[in-house]
Protein backbone atom coordinates (compact mmCIF):
# COMPACT_ATOMS: atom_id res chain seq x y z
CA UNK A 1 0.00 0.00 0.00
CA UNK A 2 1.44 3.34 -1.06
CA UNK A 3 2.36 5.83 1.65
CA UNK A 4 0.03 8.82 1.75
CA UNK A 5 1.71 12.13 0.92
CA UNK A 6 1.83 14.99 3.37
CA UNK A 7 -1.21 17.24 2.92
CA UNK A 8 0.82 20.45 3.18
CA UNK A 9 3.20 19.13 0.52
CA UNK A 10 0.30 18.26 -1.79
CA UNK A 11 -1.04 21.82 -1.71
CA UNK A 12 2.41 23.40 -1.61
CA UNK A 13 1.76 25.45 1.53
CA UNK A 14 3.62 26.02 4.78
CA UNK A 15 2.44 24.20 7.92
CA UNK A 16 1.53 27.59 9.43
CA UNK A 17 -0.39 28.75 6.35
CA UNK A 18 -3.63 30.65 6.90
CA UNK A 19 -6.93 29.08 5.82
CA UNK A 20 -7.30 31.61 3.02
CA UNK A 21 -3.87 30.64 1.63
CA UNK A 22 -4.85 26.97 1.79
CA UNK A 23 -8.07 27.78 -0.06
CA UNK A 24 -6.19 29.62 -2.82
CA UNK A 25 -3.67 26.79 -3.14
CA UNK A 26 -6.42 24.19 -3.47
CA UNK A 27 -8.26 26.21 -6.12
CA UNK A 28 -5.04 26.48 -8.12
CA UNK A 29 -4.35 22.73 -7.87
CA UNK A 30 -7.94 21.77 -8.66
CA UNK A 31 -8.02 23.89 -11.81
CA UNK A 32 -4.61 22.57 -12.86
CA UNK A 33 -5.51 18.88 -12.49
CA UNK A 34 -9.21 18.92 -13.35
CA UNK A 35 -9.79 15.83 -15.56
CA UNK A 36 -11.73 17.82 -18.13
CA UNK A 37 -8.64 19.97 -18.72
CA UNK A 38 -6.33 16.94 -18.85
CA UNK A 39 -8.10 14.31 -21.00
CA UNK A 40 -4.78 12.75 -22.03
CA UNK A 41 -3.35 12.50 -18.51
CA UNK A 42 -4.62 9.37 -16.69
CA UNK A 43 -3.10 10.61 -13.40
CA UNK A 44 -4.94 13.94 -13.39
CA UNK A 45 -8.06 12.67 -11.65
CA UNK A 46 -6.01 11.04 -8.86
CA UNK A 47 -4.10 14.28 -8.31
CA UNK A 48 -7.38 16.21 -8.35
CA UNK A 49 -8.83 13.90 -5.67
CA UNK A 50 -5.59 14.02 -3.66
CA UNK A 51 -5.74 17.82 -3.55
CA UNK A 52 -9.41 17.70 -2.51
CA UNK A 53 -8.60 15.26 0.30
CA UNK A 54 -5.80 17.53 1.56
CA UNK A 55 -8.09 20.57 1.46
CA UNK A 56 -10.90 18.74 3.29
CA UNK A 57 -8.57 18.26 6.25
CA UNK A 58 -6.51 21.44 6.29
CA UNK A 59 -9.53 23.72 5.83
CA UNK A 60 -11.22 22.24 8.92
CA UNK A 61 -9.80 23.55 12.20
CA UNK A 62 -10.46 20.36 14.21
CA UNK A 63 -9.25 17.97 11.50
CA UNK A 64 -6.15 20.07 10.87
CA UNK A 65 -5.28 20.05 14.58
CA UNK A 66 -5.62 16.26 14.74
CA UNK A 67 -3.57 15.86 11.56
CA UNK A 68 -0.78 18.08 12.91
CA UNK A 69 -0.63 15.96 16.09
CA UNK A 70 -1.19 12.44 14.82
CA UNK A 71 -0.68 12.43 11.05
CA UNK A 72 -3.04 10.68 8.64
CA UNK A 73 -4.43 8.28 11.22
CA UNK A 74 -5.50 11.18 13.38
CA UNK A 75 -8.11 12.37 10.85
CA UNK A 76 -10.26 9.30 10.91
CA UNK A 77 -8.98 7.03 8.15
CA UNK A 78 -9.08 4.09 10.56
CA UNK A 79 -12.66 4.87 11.48
CA UNK A 80 -13.82 4.51 7.92
CA UNK A 81 -13.27 7.89 6.38
CA UNK A 82 -10.37 6.94 4.21
CA UNK A 83 -10.24 10.25 2.35
CA UNK A 84 -11.59 10.86 -1.13
CA UNK A 85 -9.43 8.13 -2.60
CA UNK A 86 -11.38 5.68 -0.43
CA UNK A 87 -14.57 5.87 -2.50
CA UNK A 88 -15.58 9.51 -3.07
CA UNK A 89 -16.56 10.40 -6.61
CA UNK A 90 -15.89 13.60 -8.50
CA UNK A 91 -19.44 14.69 -7.78
CA UNK A 92 -18.86 14.18 -4.04
CA UNK A 93 -15.93 16.57 -4.23
CA UNK A 94 -17.94 19.11 -6.20
CA UNK A 95 -20.80 18.93 -3.72
CA UNK A 96 -18.52 19.68 -0.78
CA UNK A 97 -16.10 22.25 -2.17
CA UNK A 98 -17.89 23.82 -5.11
CA UNK A 99 -18.43 27.01 -3.14
CA UNK A 100 -14.75 28.05 -3.23
CA UNK A 101 -14.79 28.32 -7.01
CA UNK A 102 -17.79 30.60 -7.25
CA UNK A 103 -21.04 30.10 -9.14
CA UNK A 104 -21.41 26.57 -7.85
CA UNK A 105 -22.52 26.74 -4.23
CA UNK A 106 -22.44 23.61 -2.07
CA UNK A 107 -23.57 20.85 -4.28
CA UNK A 108 -24.19 22.37 -7.66
CA UNK A 109 -22.84 20.31 -10.53
CA UNK A 110 -19.34 21.27 -11.60
CA UNK A 111 -17.86 23.98 -9.36
CA UNK A 112 -15.98 25.36 -12.36
CA UNK A 113 -19.15 26.62 -14.03
CA UNK A 114 -18.89 27.19 -17.77
CA UNK A 115 -15.15 26.47 -17.75
CA UNK A 116 -15.86 22.76 -17.90
CA UNK A 117 -19.54 22.68 -18.70
CA UNK A 118 -22.57 22.61 -16.45
CA UNK A 119 -24.53 19.72 -15.13
CA UNK A 120 -27.15 18.60 -12.64
CA UNK A 121 -26.84 19.66 -9.04
CA UNK A 122 -25.89 17.23 -6.34
CA UNK A 123 -26.36 18.25 -2.76
CA UNK A 124 -24.78 17.03 0.45
CA UNK A 125 -26.62 16.11 3.62
CA UNK A 126 -25.75 17.39 7.06
CA UNK A 127 -23.13 15.80 9.31
CA UNK A 128 -23.97 14.06 12.56
CA UNK A 129 -21.84 14.27 15.70
CA UNK A 130 -21.83 11.70 18.50
CA UNK A 131 -19.77 11.15 21.64
CA UNK A 132 -18.27 7.71 22.18
CA UNK A 133 -17.05 6.63 25.62
CA UNK A 134 -14.10 4.22 25.69
CA UNK A 135 -12.36 2.60 28.64
CA UNK A 136 -8.57 2.47 28.89
CA UNK A 137 -8.36 -1.02 27.40
CA UNK A 138 -10.35 0.07 24.31
CA UNK A 139 -8.28 3.23 23.95
CA UNK A 140 -5.04 1.27 24.25
CA UNK A 141 -5.83 -1.65 21.95
CA UNK A 142 -8.55 -0.36 19.64
CA UNK A 143 -12.11 -1.64 19.58
CA UNK A 144 -15.04 -2.53 17.38
CA UNK A 145 -18.19 -0.78 18.58
CA UNK A 146 -21.73 -1.17 17.30
CA UNK A 147 -23.89 1.89 17.86
CA UNK A 148 -27.39 2.99 16.92
CA UNK A 149 -27.60 6.36 15.21
CA UNK A 150 -30.85 8.13 14.39
CA UNK A 151 -30.37 9.64 10.94
CA UNK A 152 -32.09 10.44 7.65
CA UNK A 153 -31.77 7.60 5.13
CA UNK A 154 -33.10 7.26 1.58
CA UNK A 155 -36.72 6.17 1.26
CA UNK A 156 -36.87 2.63 -0.16
CA UNK A 157 -40.34 3.12 -1.62
CA UNK A 158 -39.42 5.94 -3.98
CA UNK A 159 -35.70 5.20 -4.22
CA UNK A 160 -34.92 8.53 -2.62
CA UNK A 161 -36.30 10.83 -5.33
CA UNK A 162 -39.53 11.74 -3.50
CA UNK A 163 -41.85 10.76 -6.38
CA UNK A 164 -44.66 8.23 -6.00
CA UNK A 165 -43.34 4.69 -6.54
CA UNK A 166 -40.06 6.17 -7.73
CA UNK A 167 -41.48 7.52 -10.97
CA UNK A 168 -39.42 9.91 -13.06
CA UNK A 169 -39.08 13.53 -12.05
CA UNK A 170 -39.92 16.40 -14.35
CA UNK A 171 -37.23 18.78 -15.55
CA UNK A 172 -37.73 22.16 -13.95
CA UNK A 173 -39.21 24.54 -16.52
CA UNK A 174 -37.79 27.62 -14.81
CA UNK A 175 -34.09 26.68 -14.92
CA UNK A 176 -34.31 23.98 -17.61
CA UNK A 177 -32.70 21.50 -15.23
CA UNK A 178 -29.62 23.58 -14.42
CA UNK A 179 -30.64 24.32 -10.84
CA UNK A 180 -29.69 27.96 -11.31
CA UNK A 181 -31.16 30.97 -13.02
CA UNK A 182 -29.05 33.67 -14.62
CA UNK A 183 -29.73 37.35 -14.67
CA UNK A 184 -28.06 39.81 -17.05
CA UNK A 185 -27.66 43.36 -15.76
CA UNK A 186 -26.44 46.29 -17.88
CA UNK A 187 -23.88 48.43 -16.09
CA UNK A 188 -21.41 51.16 -17.00
CA UNK A 189 -18.79 48.46 -17.42
CA UNK A 190 -20.97 46.43 -19.71
CA UNK A 191 -23.21 43.45 -19.14
CA UNK A 192 -22.80 41.60 -15.82
CA UNK A 193 -24.13 38.05 -15.43
CA UNK A 194 -25.14 36.77 -12.00
CA UNK A 195 -26.39 33.32 -11.01
CA UNK A 196 -28.70 32.31 -8.17
CA UNK A 197 -30.46 29.19 -6.97
CA UNK A 198 -33.63 28.43 -8.90
CA UNK A 199 -36.63 29.44 -6.73
CA UNK A 200 -38.88 26.79 -8.29
CA UNK A 201 -36.84 23.63 -7.72
CA UNK A 202 -34.54 25.00 -4.99
CA UNK A 203 -31.50 24.14 -7.10
CA UNK A 204 -32.39 20.49 -7.76
CA UNK A 205 -33.12 20.91 -11.46
CA UNK A 206 -36.08 18.51 -11.14
CA UNK A 207 -39.57 18.76 -9.72
CA UNK A 208 -41.81 16.07 -8.25
CA UNK A 209 -45.02 15.47 -10.20
CA UNK A 210 -46.75 13.26 -7.61
CA UNK A 211 -45.27 12.90 -4.13
CA UNK A 212 -44.32 9.59 -2.50
CA UNK A 213 -46.90 8.74 0.18
CA UNK A 214 -44.36 7.11 2.50
CA UNK A 215 -41.88 9.98 2.79
CA UNK A 216 -44.27 12.80 1.78
CA UNK A 217 -42.02 13.71 -1.14
CA UNK A 218 -38.85 14.24 0.92
CA UNK A 219 -37.12 11.17 -0.47
CA UNK A 220 -35.83 10.26 2.97
CA UNK A 221 -36.96 8.89 6.33
CA UNK A 222 -35.65 9.19 9.86
CA UNK A 223 -34.67 5.84 11.34
CA UNK A 224 -32.27 4.09 13.71
CA UNK A 225 -29.24 2.80 11.83
CA UNK A 226 -26.87 0.21 13.37
CA UNK A 227 -23.32 1.24 12.50
CA UNK A 228 -20.08 -0.62 13.18
CA UNK A 229 -17.13 1.56 14.19
CA UNK A 230 -13.55 0.29 14.05
CA UNK A 231 -11.68 2.48 16.53
CA UNK A 232 -7.88 2.39 16.18
CA UNK A 233 -5.69 1.91 19.24
CA UNK A 234 -4.07 5.09 20.51
CA UNK A 235 -6.98 7.54 20.18
CA UNK A 236 -7.22 10.20 22.86
CA UNK A 237 -9.83 12.14 24.78
CA UNK A 238 -11.40 14.82 22.59
CA UNK A 239 -10.10 13.35 19.32
CA UNK A 240 -12.59 13.45 16.46
CA UNK A 241 -12.87 10.65 13.92
CA UNK A 242 -15.11 10.75 10.85
CA UNK A 243 -17.01 8.12 8.90
CA UNK A 244 -17.95 9.11 5.36
CA UNK A 245 -21.52 8.75 4.16
CA UNK A 246 -23.00 7.89 7.57
CA UNK A 247 -24.56 11.28 8.24
CA UNK A 248 -27.93 12.50 6.98
CA UNK A 249 -29.09 11.99 3.40
CA UNK A 250 -30.37 15.27 1.87
CA UNK A 251 -33.89 15.64 0.53
CA UNK A 252 -34.58 13.93 -2.80
CA UNK A 253 -31.13 12.51 -3.40
CA UNK A 254 -27.52 13.55 -3.09
CA UNK A 255 -24.49 12.71 -1.02
CA UNK A 256 -24.94 11.75 2.64
CA UNK A 257 -23.02 13.76 5.20
CA UNK A 258 -20.44 12.31 7.57
CA UNK A 259 -20.70 10.81 11.02
CA UNK A 260 -18.30 12.59 13.37
CA UNK A 261 -17.20 10.56 16.39
CA UNK A 262 -15.80 12.47 19.38
CA UNK A 263 -13.80 10.24 21.74
CA UNK A 264 -14.41 10.42 25.49
CA UNK A 265 -11.78 8.54 27.48
CA UNK A 266 -13.15 7.11 30.75
CA UNK A 267 -10.94 7.45 33.81
CA UNK A 268 -9.36 4.20 35.08
CA UNK A 269 -9.48 3.49 38.81
CA UNK A 270 -5.84 2.41 39.06
CA UNK A 271 -3.96 3.47 35.92
CA UNK A 272 -3.28 6.95 34.58
CA UNK A 273 -2.42 7.61 30.95
CA UNK A 274 0.65 9.69 30.08
CA UNK A 275 0.89 9.81 26.29
CA UNK A 276 1.39 6.23 25.16
CA UNK A 277 2.59 5.18 28.62
CA UNK A 278 0.40 4.27 31.59
CA UNK A 279 1.40 4.96 35.19
CA UNK A 280 0.61 2.93 38.32
CA UNK A 281 1.39 4.09 41.86
CA UNK A 282 2.42 1.04 43.90
CA UNK A 283 2.61 1.20 47.71
CA UNK A 284 4.99 -1.11 49.61
CA UNK A 285 5.54 -1.59 53.29
CA UNK A 286 9.12 -0.77 54.22
CA UNK A 287 9.50 -4.42 55.28
CA UNK A 288 8.63 -5.65 51.78
CA UNK A 289 10.88 -2.97 50.31
CA UNK A 290 13.75 -4.14 52.51
CA UNK A 291 13.26 -7.91 52.18
CA UNK A 292 11.86 -8.06 48.66
CA UNK A 293 8.61 -9.69 47.60
CA UNK A 294 6.35 -10.34 44.62
CA UNK A 295 3.16 -8.39 43.99
CA UNK A 296 0.19 -8.58 41.66
CA UNK A 297 -0.59 -5.26 40.01
CA UNK A 298 -3.24 -4.10 37.50
CA UNK A 299 -2.34 -3.54 33.83
CA UNK A 300 -4.38 -2.56 30.79
CA UNK A 301 -4.84 -6.22 29.85
CA UNK A 302 -5.47 -7.62 33.36
CA UNK A 303 -3.29 -8.56 36.31
CA UNK A 304 0.48 -9.08 36.22
CA UNK A 305 2.87 -10.31 38.92
CA UNK A 306 6.13 -8.44 39.38
CA UNK A 307 9.17 -9.09 41.56
CA UNK A 308 10.35 -6.47 44.06
CA UNK A 309 14.08 -6.78 44.66
CA UNK A 310 15.41 -6.57 48.27
CA UNK A 311 16.45 -3.03 49.15
CA UNK A 312 14.10 -1.33 46.69
CA UNK A 313 14.09 2.40 47.38
CA UNK A 314 11.12 4.74 47.52
CA UNK A 315 10.76 6.66 44.24
CA UNK A 316 12.15 3.84 42.09
CA UNK A 317 10.38 3.51 38.74
CA UNK A 318 9.88 0.04 37.31
CA UNK A 319 9.17 -0.29 33.61
CA UNK A 320 6.96 -2.98 32.05
CA UNK A 321 7.85 -2.91 28.35
CA UNK A 322 4.98 -2.92 25.86
CA UNK A 323 2.25 -2.73 28.52
CA UNK A 324 1.10 0.74 27.50
CA UNK A 325 -1.09 2.22 24.74
CA UNK A 326 -0.71 1.47 21.03
CA UNK A 327 0.76 4.31 19.02
CA UNK A 328 -1.88 5.85 16.75
CA UNK A 329 0.56 5.95 13.83
CA UNK A 330 1.56 2.32 14.25
CA UNK A 331 4.95 2.81 15.94
CA UNK A 332 4.66 0.05 18.52
CA UNK A 333 3.18 0.79 21.92
CA UNK A 334 4.14 2.49 25.16
CA UNK A 335 5.14 1.01 28.51
CA UNK A 336 3.67 0.77 31.98
CA UNK A 337 5.63 2.72 34.57
CA UNK A 338 5.33 1.53 38.17
CA UNK A 339 6.15 4.20 40.76
CA UNK A 340 7.34 2.66 44.04
CA UNK A 341 5.99 4.37 47.15
CA UNK A 342 7.25 3.01 50.49
CA UNK A 343 4.46 3.20 53.05
CA UNK A 344 5.39 4.38 56.53
CA UNK A 345 2.96 3.26 59.27
CA UNK A 346 1.36 6.13 61.15
CA UNK A 347 0.28 4.15 64.22
CA UNK A 348 2.37 1.57 66.06
CA UNK A 349 1.63 -0.79 68.92
CA UNK A 350 3.98 -0.81 71.90
CA UNK A 351 5.55 -4.09 70.71
CA UNK A 352 6.07 -2.72 67.20
CA UNK A 353 7.62 0.44 68.58
CA UNK A 354 9.97 -1.56 70.80
CA UNK A 355 11.08 -3.70 67.86
CA UNK A 356 11.83 -0.68 65.73
CA UNK A 357 13.59 1.13 68.56
CA UNK A 358 15.90 -1.86 68.89
CA UNK A 359 16.76 -1.53 65.19
CA UNK A 360 17.07 2.27 65.12
CA UNK A 361 20.83 2.32 65.63
CA UNK A 362 21.55 -0.76 63.51
CA UNK A 363 24.14 0.14 60.83
CA UNK A 364 21.99 -1.31 58.05
CA UNK A 365 19.12 1.02 58.98
CA UNK A 366 21.19 4.17 58.52
CA UNK A 367 20.64 5.99 55.18
CA UNK A 368 23.71 5.51 52.99
CA UNK A 369 22.87 6.65 49.45
CA UNK A 370 25.57 5.64 46.98
CA UNK A 371 27.22 8.03 44.57
CA UNK A 372 25.31 6.42 41.72
CA UNK A 373 21.97 6.74 43.52
CA UNK A 374 19.93 9.13 41.31
CA UNK A 375 17.44 11.64 42.56
CA UNK A 376 13.80 11.78 41.45
CA UNK A 377 14.30 14.26 38.58
CA UNK A 378 17.27 12.35 37.19
CA UNK A 379 15.19 9.17 37.23
CA UNK A 380 12.39 10.87 35.35
CA UNK A 381 14.85 12.14 32.72
CA UNK A 382 16.08 8.59 32.17
CA UNK A 383 12.56 7.38 31.46
CA UNK A 384 11.20 10.22 29.33
CA UNK A 385 14.26 11.42 27.39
Amino acid sequence: MATKRDYYEILGVDRKAAVEDIKKAYRKMAIKFHPDKNPDDPTAEDKFKEAAEAYSVLSDENKRSQYDRFGHRGVGSSAGAGGFSGGFTMEDIFSQFGDIFGGGARGGGSPFGDMFGGGGRQRRGSDLRIKLKLDLNEVANGAEKKIKVKRHVACDTCGGNGAKNGTALETCSTCQGNGQVRKVVNTMLGQMVSSSTCPTCQGEGKTVIERCEVCAGEGRLMQDDLITLNIPGGVGDGMQLSMSGKGNVPQRGGVAGDLLIVIEEEENEHLKRDGNNVVFDMHLSFIDAALGTSMEIPTIDGKARITIEPGTQAGKILRLKGKGVKDLNGYGRGDQLVHVNVWTPQQLSSDERSTLEALRDSPNFQPKPGKNEKGFFDKMKDFFH
